[in-house]
């Protein structure tokens, strides 16, 4: 029986680089290298974060459905949060990116896990703790909902009216609404189906 291998692959700044990333890569019989729309990960590798980068995460997660290993030189906190919405799953100082730390991290996020460095998991966990402090001064949970605006999503996905969700929440009908037309216009759904639907595509409910 042949082992099945994991399809990556690589984006670098630059020939050179591409050529040592590629070349330690190439033999390790758990990997296949291949072009980059046919790869289930994407190793990317970049002094810093920048547009042009995140554009480079994006295209590989969101276009091609590929998860990105991101092998950086320098990382400003500002852009830990970004890479994170761009889709990156693993990341990788370069000065310690040899080939059997890129080929561990390759592995560990095609079966679903992801990595980062020790330093970068406390600053992140710091951001995402700032993050939830602001959103809690707003009354929103950490789906970017206000806990009504969710409690309203929910009777109206269970089939209540607009008279019924109010009598239920022990609010004004005109609350119910105002609540449901600032929620449409914020995420700019057509209607209550369609704010259902997308609260449930989204996990909100």
């Amino acid at each position: 029986m042949t082992m099945e291998t994991i399809p990556v692959a690589v984006h670098a700044p630059d020939p050179i680089t591409y050529e040592g990333v590629v070349g330690g890569l190439r033999r390790r019989p758990e990997l296949t290298l291949v072009a980059e729309a046919d790869a289930v990960v994407a190793v990317v590798v970049a002094e810093a974060v920048d547009d042009q980068v995140k554009g480079v995460l994006r295209r590989f997660s969101r276009s091609i459905g590929a998860r990105p290993v991101l092998i950086v030189s320098d990382l400003k906190e500002a852009h830990l949060l970004e890479i994170v919405e761009c889709g990156v799953v693993a990341v990788l100082w370069r000065r310690e990116a040899g080939p059997d730390g890129i080929a561990r991290a390759i592995v560990a996020v095609a079966g679903g896990d992801g990595s980062l460095p020790p330093d970068l998991q406390g600053r992140l966990l710091k951001q995402v703790a700032r993050i939830q402090r602001r959103m809690d001064a707003q009354g929103l949970t950490a789906t970017g909902l206000a806990e009504r605006e969710r409690e309203v999503l929910c009777l109206i996905a269970d089939g209540l009216d607009t008279s019924e969700i109010a009598g239920k929440l022990a609010y004004s009908e005109r609350t119910v609404k105002n609540v449901l037309h600032g929620l449409m216009t914020r995420f700019q759904l057509r209607n209550r189906a369609h704010a259902v639907a997308y609260a449930l595509r989204e996990g909100y409910i």
